[in-house]
């Protein structure tokens, strides 16, 4: 059965574990088995764990895991919890009689999302990463939920998006996971249309189209500004066996996917990135068209993710929505301004 989210390539677990209170989360994406892996950085603020073993001159050739996190640079203890479970359950790269887990990670920036942040010495995270990685399973929730808890884009609440698609005359099937925390926006101006509208299967985000035309103004650069404060993490998975140079072109090509769903993307105030993992387990027969293939229905299918996770999102239980501009606090999420209208 297909579910239209990341884990529809065999191999693949999701995992989230979400504090309401701390308006914050860790969201966890589990291999059965070693996989391939690389990632493409693009925003001008970015906050990862082990990234550079993912170049492909890099010795260890696949991983464990890849964990999502909000929390900013605290975040980032969320890896060390992922690690923790996929050890007990004796995962790891080999060294001597020892098994070392490989957890690459990222986080995005919700500090100022109107949360309890004086959470002591340390941070949840670690233990949200363990309880995600316990939690992972081929069905998912899409939303407020792990990494996207706390999200939010310029004008709307973010969240934790996925899709999937087949690509066209060959085996191959590519997955996309966002936890979408932009600077920019999801939406066209100050409707309900998604950017992404173009890409959309069915009505997985409101099958609500284009609209006839794009106003002036739906472009204009958001007025807000706080460095560092704004990223969308992704994660692009297929069944294709490619090598790791091979993946990194894979997370290259599905960047425009960010861009065909973020307005603007890619700005020195976003820490934009995109891992891409293969299981390996359908060859290629055109190591240069399926991979062409590949990348191109990489970008539309994390376009449709971008959108779905904008439009699952919801307001947090306890949180009055603020104000698009403000940095404090959490705007509106499209259900709340749009459902029904």
């Amino acid at each position: 059965m297909l579910r239209n989210r990341i884990t529809d390539i065999p191999g693949l677990r999701v995992g989230h574990a979400s504090d309401l209170a701390v308006a914050s989360g860790v969201t966890a994406i589990l291999f059965d088995a070693p996989v391939t892996a690389s990632v493409d950085v693009r925003g001008g603020g970015p906050g990862t764990r082990e990234t550079d073993l993912l170049d492909p001159e890099r010795t260890v050739e696949r991983i464990d895991a890849l964990v999502l996190s909000g929390g900013s640079a605290f975040g980032l203890d969320a890896a060390a919890g992922v690690t923790a479970w996929l050890a007990e359950a004796g995962r790891g790269f080999p060294v001597g009689g020892l098994r070392v887990p490989i957890v690459p990670g990222a986080i995005l920036f919700d500090l100022l999302n109107g949360g309890d942040k004086e959470w002591g010495r340390y941070p949840p995270y670690r233990e949200m990463g363990f309880a995600a990685a316990a939690a992972a399973a081929e069905d998912f929730e899409l939303g407020s939920v792990g990494a996207g808890t706390g999200a939010r884009t310029g004008r709307l609440k973010g969240g934790i998006g996925s899709a999937s698609a087949t690509v066209a005359g060959t085996g191959f099937r590519v997955g996309a996971l966002a936890a979408v925390n932009a600077f920019g926006n999801a939406t066209i101006g100050d409707g309900p249309h998604f950017w992404a509208a173009p890409f959309e299967e069915g009505a997985e985000f409101g099958g609500l189209g284009s609209p006839a035309r794009v106003p002036a103004d739906a472009i204009a650069f958001p007025a807000r500004a706080l460095p560092g404060a704004a990223t969308t993490l992704a994660v692009v998975a297929t069944d294709a066996a490619l090598t790791k140079a091979q993946c990194r072109r894979l997370a290259v090509a599905a960047q425009d996917g960010l861009a065909r769903a973020l307005v603007p993307a890619h700005t020195p105030l976003d820490g934009d990135l995109v891992f891409a993992a293969a299981t390996g387990a359908v060859p290629l027969a055109d190591p240069v068209a399926d991979l062409a293939r590949l990348g191109d229905v990489a970008a539309r299918v994390l376009a449709r993710a971008v959108a779905r996770g904008v439009f699952s999102a919801t307001r947090l239980p306890g949180h009055a929505a603020a104000s698009p501009l403000a940095w404090t606090g959490l705007p509106p999420a499209w259900e709340d301004v749009f459902r029904g209208a």
